[in-house]
């Protein structure tokens, strides 16, 4: 079994005992992956674990190559739970056109998982990796000359 990263924030791993006992282990897989992919992942450097928002957070402080990721449970329910992307990126569109079918997402946000859902690790992996190198695939806005 692959080796758990500790939580080192204290805020952090207080919402993780908060949460319902369905959803916690279910959560504590989606960050151990992010973290995973983000070591696997050229370009992206260590993370930072945070709350936004209230959100477990997972920044690319130190090489900026990425758009923050949270996980979360759906508050409404104790058997949902979430992956967030920023709302003003394309990732969530891109995912969809990539991976229709393979998981529920709302809006421009989210991926939204159930407690029995099985997780296409491959795929999620994939949207993590996608997301944490966000900035180094945008292509750069080309502004007008100002002379």
């Amino acid at each position: 079994m692959p080796k758990r990263t500790k939580i080192k924030n204290p805020e952090v791993a207080a919402v993780f005992r908060g949460y319902p006992r369905a959803v916690t282990a279910k959560l504590l897989s989606l960050r151990q992956l992010i973290f995973d992919v983000a070591a696997k992942t050229n370009g992206v450097g260590p993370l930072e674990e945070a709350l936004r928002w209230g959100q477990p957070s997972y920044l690319t402080t130190q090489s900026q190559s990425g758009s923050p990721i949270q996980i979360d449970r759906i508050r409404a329910s104790n058997s949902k739970y979430a992956m967030y992307f920023h709302c003003r990126t394309t990732l969530v569109d891109t995912f969809k056109e990539m991976y229709r079918g393979h998981f529920e997402f709302e809006g421009n946000r989210s991926i939204i998982f159930h407690k029995d859902d099985e997780i296409p690790v491959k795929e999620l992996s994939n949207c993590i990796s996608i997301a944490l190198t966000y900035h180094l695939h945008k292509k750069p806005v080309k502004r007008a000359s100002t002379r």
